[in-house]
């Protein structure tokens, strides 16, 4: 019988610190550029004072030379006031077949009717503009069930033109990371590391699992 777990004598990123650091980017890029990836959708956490809030965010890019996620988001929504107020977000991926999890923490930026913004949308699909096109804010009290779109737009009856509407409410996170912590769950033994983006002293530090 086939079996996709890991076996360690092939992992090159069980100890070798190099080797892990490009495990991580290779799995942020397939997450990009595949929709089969368990990382695709990582959770995002972000807060203000004694206020946090989690959801679940689709990667959008992954930039290991600008060290930089991106991910894309509803203008209106409830996690702008909050990144406006602490720019600090958090990560969290997990690959169940590898076994690995990554905790990103990032410092925020909301690109809003910029060229980040503007080149972002224009890569953004018709089916996927859809979501940018609803009445109220994500998150407004509906009397009955619904999407918060109008029958036309919910039918995908809309012209390129009419989507660019969506515009409106469209924004970027550039998230540039500061912190990445690196855990492979393994038989042999767990491996725990930390990698410091802004202290190029001690990038790399091992930590117990």
């Amino acid at each position: 019988m086939a079996t996709n777990k890991i076996k360690i004598n092939d992992v090159e990123f069980y100890e070798d610190p190099i080797a892990i650091e490009n495990k991580i980017w290779q799995m942020l890029d397939e997450a990009v550029n595949s929709r089969a990836s368990e990382c695709r959708t990582p959770v995002f956490i972000c807060g203000h004072n004694n206020q946090f809030d989690g959801r679940t965010v689709v990667l959008r890019a992954a930039n290991q030379q600008g060290g930089f996620l991106q991910f894309h988001a509803d203008y209106r929504s409830s996690k702008i006031a909050i990144i406006q107020e602490n720019e600090q977000g958090v990560f969290v991926f997990y690959d169940r077949r590898q076994k690995i999890q990554l905790r990103i923490k990032t410092k925020c930026q909301i690109n809003y009717k910029n060229k980040i913004s503007h080149e972002s949308w224009l890569k953004t699909q018709h089916i996927s503009r859809k979501a940018y096109l609803t009445l109220s804010s994500p998150g407004s009290v509906l009397d009955k069930p619904g999407t918060g779109l109008t029958e036309k737009h919910e039918n995908f009856l809309y012209s390129a033109e009419e989507s660019e509407l969506g515009f409106e409410n469209f924004c970027v996170f550039r998230c540039n990371v500061q912190t990445i912590e690196w855990l492979f769950l393994s038989a042999k033994g767990h491996r725990r590391a930390k990698i410091d983006y802004e202290d190029t002293q001690n990038k790399f530090t091992w930590l117990t699992p």
